[in-house]
């Protein structure tokens, strides 16, 4: 703890220097800062993106759709890269008002949808796979769905920012974020015991959606703590994690969009299926 306790003010303000290494992509405003139009591919789908667990739980998905030969999957997906202000643009804010990658646009329907677990729901709707469709077995997805989008934020913006993006550490944030990741890890590894999937023992966009957070931090690749939070532990959500690792197409959707890591993984925009043996960044 600081030995100067911080006394909120009366009336909050803006500190734009406040906020470590992504205080840029973050205002207390919406809207746009700045006109430009999103760029248009052939396919389908378009999708604007960046290869965070927010951006890969949609890529996965897509490529397992086009693995199963569902043509109407093919997508193009531009990078949005938030560092520079991409999703401030007038083009991105009029698909996603609330500036957050990723957004996607059907060109067939013309709707857009944005927020990552909707994206999920919908591809899986209008393609029929991987969400159950007896009731029983599609609310048990549905609920572990539903308990990502609820629980990733205190994994992302809580633990992972005050343990390796905020300009100075502190302990009583970290420790009441490590205690929440641990309490997460173990209610996977928990349900894992039980079943092999999340919510049962068919492949879902559950588990697309919770490989991209929890596979990455049970592997020990989040954050740069496997160590601190003893991520070795988790047997059974280790488990899981190697086995969906494994599959081709989650190993083509968690690279698009990426501009980080191996050179191999990182493909900055996908255009076409080539894309992943012609132009990933160790070949361009």
């Amino acid at each position: 703890m600081t030995d100067t306790p911080y006394t909120p003010p009366k009336t909050w303000t803006w500190d734009k220097e406040n906020g470590g290494k992504w205080a840029g992509t973050n205002r207390p405003i919406a809207g746009a800062t700045h006109d430009a139009e999103l760029p248009r591919g052939i396919h389908p789908l378009q999708l604007y993106s960046l290869g965070t667990p927010n951006g890969q739980k949609v890529t996965i998905l897509l490529e397992e759709l086009l693995a199963l030969g569902e043509t109407g999957a093919e997508y193009d997906a531009f990078l949005i890269d938030i560092g520079k202000g991409d999703q401030f643009s007038s083009g991105f804010v009029a698909v996603n008002p609330n500036s957050k990658i990723p957004a996607l646009l059907d060109t067939t329907t013309g709707i857009r949808v944005f927020e990552s677990g909707a994206i999920l729901l919908y591809l899986a709707e209008k393609f029929g796979h991987f969400l159950p469709k007896d009731l029983k077995a599609r609310s048990e997805v549905m609920n572990w769905l539903f308990w990502l989008q609820g629980s990733a934020p205190y994994l992302g913006g809580g633990f992972g920012h005050f343990y390796a993006y905020a300009p100075e550490k502190f302990e009583y944030p970290i420790n009441r974020f490590a205690m929440e990741a641990k309490r997460q890890m173990d209610v996977l590894d928990r349900e894992l015991a039980q079943n092999r999937y999340l919510g049962g023992d068919e492949y879902s966009i559950a588990d697309m959606a919770t490989l991209p957070w929890y596979g990455n931090l049970v592997m020990g690749e989040a954050y740069n703590a496997g160590e601190f939070l003893d991520v070795g532990s988790y047997k059974n959500l280790l488990r899981w994690a190697t086995e969906l690792r494994a599959r081709p197409a989650v190993q083509r959707g968690r690279i698009v969009n990426r501009t980080w890591g191996p050179a191999s993984e990182q493909l900055r925009e996908r255009h076409d299926a080539s894309d992943f043996d012609l132009r990933t960044a160790d070949k361009l």
